[in-house]
């Protein structure tokens, strides 16, 4: 992860059938897409401000991307434009990543995640990694 860009890599844990997932302070620019090219595997990444917001950006080897927003009301506090982030094709984008990536995907969980709000978008991140049907993931 350190040669894709990522710095403070801090605490990974396995999950089930070879995904992971890892705590870091800060990623470069187009590090995740640097990371999906180097390990020829999808991946996902989920970028907090002070635990309230959460951006989503995920990549497969094919370079389909997407990306997203958790916790959107605390988002408009940040003055955040949720006009840059559409739900529908946020949804569209994770069915699709999911799908090219193996995974059983469930549509309503991933929507619910990403209109939904909570005290930490920490707490969205964890369900939207079920939603998506990452093996563990909970």
């Amino acid at each position: 992860m350190r040669a894709a860009g990522f710095t403070g890599i801090d605490g990974t844990e396995t999950l089930a059938e070879g995904w992971q997932t890892t705590h870091f302070a800060d990623a470069g620019r187009r590090s995740l897409t640097a990371l999906v090219q180097r390990t020829g595997t999808p991946a996902v990444m989920v970028s907090f401000l002070d635990s309230d917001v959460g951006f989503i950006e995920a990549a497969t080897p094919e370079g389909s991307t997407w990306e997203g927003l958790l916790n959107r009301d605390m988002a408009t506090s940040y003055d955040i434009p949720l006009e840059q982030f559409p739900i529908e094709p946020a949804v569209a984008g994770a069915l699709a990543w999911a799908a090219t990536s193996g995974l059983t995907p469930d549509e309503e969980a991933i929507r619910q995640t990403l209109t939904g709000s909570a005290l930490f978008a920490e707490e969205l991140s964890s369900v939207l990694l079920a939603a998506l049907g990452l093996p563990g993931a909970t």
